[in-house]
């Protein structure tokens, strides 16, 4: 069969680079691996900026029981580094959109406005959607076109995302700020007396890299899919930012804050730490079934978590800093706390959360295997499922409504792989069962050279969707598999 132009485009540039031998490749067959983007703008100083707070988006309208929404996509221009202004392709026009709060079991409808010059498509992060909701890669919205998205929200409080997943450049058009928080929220959580109004914070965690006018740096490939040769294997900026500031700082007083952590980087990992103890009472799929006291958090790609951090346990004055551990000089800061007043604080974390039902694996119908890995093809390297790219019209699995199925996930280099419609518990991690009692996830982190068996239960809808790599330049060059739910 002969390639595609989109498969030869994409596959030439990753087969230059597995043959050069850049640095930065994996000790794995010279695959390549995340590569740093420097700034040519003068780095700012840590910890000038307040922390911004998203805007909480409204309804335009509420009728029998469904929230509408519109979320215009549109080029706008955000005050991110002193004395600059970068422009941004952001919902609503800022970077990140605004936030949507909804509540579990009450419709959502999101109708998305294009005022770009390229097509888009939205996507639910962790949302349990109908397919034609879902944001298919090849489900495009033209410019000046416009498209609703429902929203049936039949699942937990969770904290989730939404941002762009068109087909090829989903890295690029992220990376220009088209992402924002989408929090579900249910009865169950609110009896909880955990923190809430103004200390349950939203906080998108990603890294960008800005020229010396201000404009965020991509090394992309223009009309054709990809990144250049050294950032095949992904790309880091050297700026972190928190709702788009970079390395802000939030006053709090003596209180209980909940921080819900969500990585939106293209390809960086985080391990967050206080220096002191979090609580993590929440991950991908909503509330833990019992607290978890930790001293570091590791975030993925795609991946969130929902902790809380008592800062009573501070003296006045105290800075109290959020770090990276994987990180290096400024990308190991990402943002500070300062202690600077008393509050009244009733809330608390109850040694209970949730119940969370453990899928049992001895009811899986279907055990499947997916490799996420580099390998040859038409005289190339690509980044590949099974050992092939990704077609839209090839259905990898079929499974069937009801059933129970265990994945086998393998890796060559780190892929954080997430999985649409269904929330899914790690079953084992290179043979060895996680510690701990289930979790709710939908992107999981496969490390160089490891296996993770996963457990879901397909639910509630038939039709297609897909499995992928979430480190963005990885999914744009083909490192997706489709799926049928029949």
């Amino acid at each position: 069969m002969s390639p595609t132009r989109r498969e030869v485009l994409r596959l030439a540039g990753l087969g230059a680079v597995a043959a050069a031998g850049v640095p930065g490749c994996s000790l794995i067959a010279g695959t390549p691996q995340p590569q740093l983007l420097t700034s040519a703008a003068p780095l700012p100083a840590p910890f000038a900026r307040p922390l911004p707070v998203p805007e909480v988006a409204r309804p335009v309208s509420s009728a029998g029981g469904v929230d509408f929404y519109e979320l215009t996509e549109q080029v706008a221009q955000a005050d991110v580094l002193p004395g600059l202004r970068t422009p941004i392709w952001g919902y609503g026009g800022t970077f990140p959109g605004p936030t949507i709060e909804a509540r579990s079991g009450r419709r959502t409808v999101v109708k998305l406005i294009n005022r770009l010059g390229e097509p888009t498509v939205l996507h639910l992060h962790g949302g349990h959607t109908p397919p034609e909701s879902d944001g298919f890669p090849t489900d495009l919205v033209a410019p000046g076109a416009s498209r609703e998205y429902v929203f049936p929200l039949e699942q937990r409080a969770a904290t989730l995302w939404y941002h762009d997943h068109r087909m090829d450049y989903t890295g690029p058009q992220v990376w220009r700020g088209l992402a924002g928080m989408f929090l579900v929220r249910d009865a169950e959580e609110e009896a909880l007396p955990l923190p809430a109004g103004e200390r349950d914070l939203p906080l998108l965690i990603c890294d960008r890299s800005f020229g010396a006018d201000g404009v965020m740096l991509y090394p992309g490939l223009g009309e054709r899919p990809g990144v250049r040769e050294a950032y095949m294997g992904g790309v880091l900026g050297d700026v972190i930012l928190v709702n788009g500031a970079p390395w802000p700082e939030l006053r709090v007083a003596r209180a209980r804050y909940r921080l819900r952590l969500c990585n939106a980087s293209n390809a960086r990992a985080y391990e967050l730490a206080t220096g002191g103890p979090m609580i993590r009472i929440g991950g991908d799929g909503g509330l833990l079934a019992a607290p978890l006291t930790v001293e570091r958090i590791r975030l993925a790609p795609g991946e969130r978590a929902d902790v809380v951090v008592d800062f009573s346990a501070y003296k006045l004055g105290r800075r109290v800093e959020l770090r990276n551990l994987a990180g290096e000089g400024a990308q190991g800061m990402v943002m500070r706390f300062a202690v600077d007043r008393d509050e009244a604080d009733d809330s608390a974390v109850p040694r209970k959360l949730s119940e969370v039902e453990a899928l049992d694996p001895g009811r899986a119908a279907v055990r499947r295997d997916f490799e996420f890995g580099s390998g040859s093809m038409h005289g190339g390297t690509g980044w590949l499922v099974n050992g092939r790219p990704f077609d839209p019209k090839r259905m990898e699995a079929r499974p069937k409504l009801g059933d129970v199925e265990i994945w086998r996930l393998t890796s060559d280099v780190a892929h954080p792989v997430h999985l649409h419609l269904d929330h899914f518990q790690v079953l084992s991690v290179n043979g060895e069962r996680p510690q701990g009692p289930p979790e709710w996830k939908d992107t999981v982190e496969l490390r160089e050279a490891q296996t993770v068996e996963i457990v879901t239960r397909f639910t509630d809808y038939r039709g297609r969707y897909v499995l992928h790599c979430h480190n963005l330049e990885h999914e744009d060059m083909a490192m997706m598999a489709a799926f049928e739910v029949v």
